[in-house]
């Protein structure tokens, strides 16, 4: 292959590990799919290194200088619809052998696609994950209502600090401030309303879109810097959230309000009305992510398929802990050993499957603990139990994942492969 045409095709796998990496997807899956197009194209001496901002490929060209391309990644956060797209286009070019000019140009109309759905209902689905997590911890109507408006005014707040460019711990700040502050309202006005389940699933849709499923993944994969990136990035958005939960909660307890915080009453209510509102949460998330219809579809089943081994593993005696970890081993094994049959991301099953249990509500208990009764020993256990919940969703996905390749697609050898380099030390 001459120089040209060799530098269009590593363009071409550098442009869809970009477009892959810019979404959230993780760093050995990045890696793989990378060296999977440039080894349709006979370019099979390539190394990859990806940070959480960066992406090198480098070619070792016989009796020549390497030839070497980067790209800078610029964080898009979930968008289904064009990670389905470039995740088509990368299987597409490596069954089908595409022409470069054609897969680059076919990149070209995915990556600067419109949404597939009007704004109205990508706040539609902020609002239906906000209104069944409220469902979920045993709200009534009236809760799941307006924890679903409440979840689209942060929704409307977020897109407008956003455009105006403000850094994302200050959304997520403006953001956790607004869901406390109408839960502080309905309490100053007597509303008959479980407001803590308002904030809780403000937190929830807050915490959905963090990476710490894909740190903990890159971390066991091998890529230390760019789990760290992520990692680091959890950290500094989720006290974002804490800043702004915080502030209002020690403002409401200056002004003498005569705050109180609801236990969860999950234990009573049926386990039916709990499983429609996890798959509601499921497929709400993917349709505010902008996944396709089939797709949506698969989210709705994987969050029922995880809050039934949720609850199954805690009917047996299990802790939160444990049974979300029991429950996240469930969906990574089954988006690794079904996706690629039926041609959905993985990560679209993961994250989806796993929001419905993400401890909102234990954050908000740890930090009114924290906040407004000074009981420290009782916030901070709080706040440990929601971080234990969390590194086990993480750990529990990325096991189950590890489980289900070998079940997987014609590529599990190669990316295993892949794997194994990148724990080596030839990675990141």
């Amino acid at each position: 292959m001459d120089d040209l045409s060799a530098h269009a095709a590593l363009a071409l796998a550098l442009r869809i590990g970009e477009a892959l990496l810019a979404v959230g997807a993780s760093a050995a899956d990045v890696t793989a799919t990378v060296l999977r197009v440039a080894a349709a194209y006979r370019l099979r001496s390539c190394q990859v290194d990806i940070t959480h901002t960066s992406l090198t490929i480098s070619f070792d060209r016989d009796g020549a200088l390497p030839m070497t391309l980067m790209r800078i990644v610029r964080p898009r956060g979930l968008d289904y619809s064009r990670l389905q797209g470039v995740t088509d286009l990368a299987r597409a070019v490596v069954a089908e052998r595409l022409p470069v000019e054609e897969a680059h140009r076919r990149l070209d109309r995915v990556v600067t696609s419109p949404n597939p759905y009007h704004r109205r209902v990508h706040a539609l689905g902020w609002a239906g994950v906000a209104g069944f997590v409220a469902v979920q911890l045993g709200g009534d109507w009236l809760a799941a209502l307006t924890a679903a408006l409440t979840t689209a005014t942060i929704e409307q707040v977020i897109r407008t600090l956003n455009r105006r460019g403000l850094p994302m711990f200050f959304q997520q700040a403006a953001g956790a401030a607004v869901a406390t502050t109408v839960a502080v309202l309905l309490l100053a006005w007597d509303v008959d309303v479980r407001s803590s389940l308002v904030v809780a699933a403000g937190i929830v849709v807050l915490l959905a879109g963090l990476s710490l499923v894909g740190a903990a993944e890159d971390a066991i994969d091998g890529f230390p810097v760019t789990a760290g990136a992520r990692a680091f990035e959890v950290v500094t958005l989720t006290a974002g959230i804490v800043v702004g939960i915080a502030g209002v909660l020690d403002l409401a307890r200056r002004g003498g309000l005569p705050l109180t915080v609801a236990d969860p009453a999950t234990a009573g209510v049926p386990f039916a009305v709990t499983l429609v509102a996890a798959a509601g949460i499921a497929g709400s998330w993917a349709l505010a992510s902008y996944a396709r219809v089939r797709a949506i579809g698969l989210a709705t089943v994987a969050g029922a398929l995880s809050w039934t081994a949720y609850w199954v593993a805690g009917a047996v005696g299990a802790g939160p802990a444990v049974a979300s970890a029991t429950a996240a081993v469930v969906v990574g094994f089954c988006s690794a050993s079904l996706t690629d049959r039926l041609q959905i991301p993985p990560l679209l099953v993961v994250v989806c499957g796993i929001v419905p249990l993400l401890p909102g509500l234990a954050i908000y208990r740890g930090l009114f603990a924290l906040v407004v009764e000074a009981d420290i020993p009782g916030g901070s256990a709080a706040l440990v139990g929601a971080l234990a919940i969390g590194l086990a969703l993480a750990a529990g996905v990325s096991l189950g994942e590890h489980l289900g390749r070998p079940l997987g697609g014609r590529h599990d050898r190669f990316d295993r492969r892949v794997r194994r380099r990148a724990m080596s030390g030839d990675r990141d």
